[in-house]
């Protein structure tokens, strides 16, 4: 056991000295060392229920191994959103991975439980299991409920640009602030959270049927308890991530997010989860996996309906299925279960038709809304998120913003024309730096009626909640000099979702010109966002941090 570096007798009798005065037996030091990495904390209803669900790991996990639960940090991206806080966004799923990485070597742990809920959690506890590749399982903390009258988080943001729209009143505004977020849980749409919930269970590395779950029920603590079991299970075999999460599952994974509209967000952590097991996974492999799927989900954003929904619907079990039969998904990619994806699907029926997920045949949208564009404003890429309503190819002159506060002012204050496309830029993963999300923007548009004539381009994130017609992760970036940092004013660009095209209308000599005399407009960073915009790659490789 790799847990002998600090219970092996008499050799690390020290060791075991400082482990009694934390609560252990006499037989603890001979069981497997088990690590349960905590997300808790009060800063979030993503995460405030974590504690509770830590302590029944523990309880599952004490009755065959020896548990420690240890905590790391979460930022709200809610919270967050919007503000300069949302720069630590991203940041803070290196923190995570890097602090599990740094507790759990130090501590020789034997295997890793870890337990995240809002956005950056979950890619951060997967990446820093992969690091640390010793047998690992990740438990999702759950969804949200709706608040009051079928309303969220996005509610109460898209409320905002109504209120200055003078579309609702302050009474109005503050009514949808007080009954919108009620009890605990992620955002409670085909966001980021939980779509990242789903990728990690379609990747084999959290417990089948887990994802599509409420925080607070009872099958969320079955879960956790099991939990125990299970890893005691994989420490037989040595099943570890490497083993589990490969080129095959992360295409499983990127297939499933596409056909039910979710978050751009997960193809920026699954990049990232990719490079840091070294596995040959790219944007252009991204595009070619996605580009003749359809959109079947009517999920919130773009959609009517939330996770809980899903939930009461049966779930999403038999829609899996139901891809494996029709062999768009690879059944025998290996599970933490020590079965195949196939095989834990065995004795579920396919017959999935419901509401929420349509009929490939019958889809909401023939096309995905996930689209992956390359061309002259974006050579490494950028990812878009169109659910069609609005159209499939949009053509307008451009307005410019080198800060995402500088648009949502003008955004609230001034009547944007129609057929404009906002560019926000130097927002990117340096830039920023810290690549933040664009939710407060898109939001505002929607509030105040515009999204139908307006687009948004930007070379920082989207939120899972954000929709329209939006493009973003722009790479390279406007920082890196990048060809959006060159951008004018009322510039004819074209975002083309059928031909996968982003192109403003611009001559090479006149790119190659105003390249001479474009200038960087570097924002002040200080302290770990200054080390971020250092280290940090850019999002086509997913904007991780640059270790080698």
């Amino acid at each position: 056991m790799k847990s002998n570096l600090i219970t092996k007798w008499p050799e690390k009798a020290a060791n075991r000295s400082m482990l009694r005065a934390v609560g252990y037996k006499q037989e603890d030091f001979n069981k497997f060392q088990i690590g349960i990495a905590s997300t808790w904390s009060n800063i979030t209803p993503c995460n405030n229920h974590i504690n509770i669900l830590s302590k029944a790991v523990e309880y599952g996990v004490n009755k065959l191994s020896k548990a420690t639960i240890f905590n790391t940090i979460t930022v709200s991206d809610g919270i967050s959103n919007g503000n300069y806080g949302m720069k630590y966004s991203l940041l803070s799923r290196e923190i995570i991975s890097s602090s599990i990485e740094t507790v759990c070597n130090a501590q020789s742990f034997d295997g890793i439980i870890s337990i995240g809920g809002c956005d950056k959690n979950i890619p951060g506890c997967i990446i820093g299991m992969c690091r640390v590749n010793i047998p690992s399982i990740f438990i999702y903390g759950g969804t949200i409920l709706p608040g009051k009258n079928r309303t969220d988080i996005v509610t109460v943001f898209e409320s905002l640009g109504k209120y200055f729209a003078k579309k609702i009143s302050n009474k109005e505004l503050l009514e949808v602030e007080k009954h919108s977020i009620i009890g605990s849980g992620s955002c409670s749409g085909m966001y980021t959270a939980n779509s990242m919930a789903i990728v990690a269970e379609i990747l084999g590395i959290s417990i089948p049927n887990s994802s599509i779950q409420n925080a607070q029920s009872v099958n969320k603590i079955i879960n956790c308890i099991n939990s125990g079991k299970l890893m005691f299970d994989l420490l037989k075999i040595n099943l570890k991530p490497s083993d589990i999460i490969t080129l095959e599952s992360l295409k499983n994974a990127i297939k499933v997010i596409s056909l039910l509209g979710g978050s751009t967000n997960c193809i920026l952590h699954l990049l990232s989860i990719a490079k840091t097991l070294k596995i040959d996974f790219f944007l252009k492999d991204i595009k070619n996996l996605t580009n003749n799927l359809p959109t079947i989900s009517d999920l919130k954003p773009s959609g009517k309906f939330f996770i809980s929904d899903l939930i009461n619907s049966g779930g999403i079990q038999k829609f899996l299925k139901f891809l494996l039969e029709i062999g768009i998904l690879n059944g025998d990619c290996i599970t933490i279960t020590g079965n195949t994806f196939k095989n834990n699907l065995k004795f579920v029926k396919s017959n999935y038709k419901n509401n929420l997920l349509k009929c490939l045949n019958f889809p909401i949208k023939k096309t995905n809304q996930i689209k992956i564009l390359f061309g002259n404003l974006s050579k490494k890429g950028c990812i878009a998120k169109i659910s069609g309503k609005d159209g499939e190819i949009f053509l307008g002159k451009s307005i410019i913003f080198n800060s995402e506060e500088e648009s949502v002012e003008f955004i609230y204050k001034n009547k944007i024309l129609n057929k404009t496309i906002i560019v926000i830029r130097f927002e990117g993963p340096k830039g920023g730096p810290g690549m933040r999300e664009m939710l407060t923007p898109t939001s505002a548009l929607i509030g105040i009626g515009a999204v139908k004539n307006i687009a948004l381009i930007t070379d920082g994130r989207f939120s899972g909640g954000s929709h329209g017609f939006v493009v973003g992760h722009i790479s390279p970036e406007a920082y890196e000099k990048g060809e959006i940092s060159i951008v004018n004013n009322n510039d004819l660009i074209i975002i083309d979702s059928i031909n996968n095209k982003l192109i403003f209308f611009i001559n090479e000599f006149k790119i190659e010109t105003r390249k001479k005399f474009s200038y960087n407009y570097k924002k002040i960073a200080f302290g770990i966002l200054n080390l971020y915009r250092k280290m940090s790659l850019d999002s086509s490789h997913g904007s991780g941090i640059n270790y080698e």
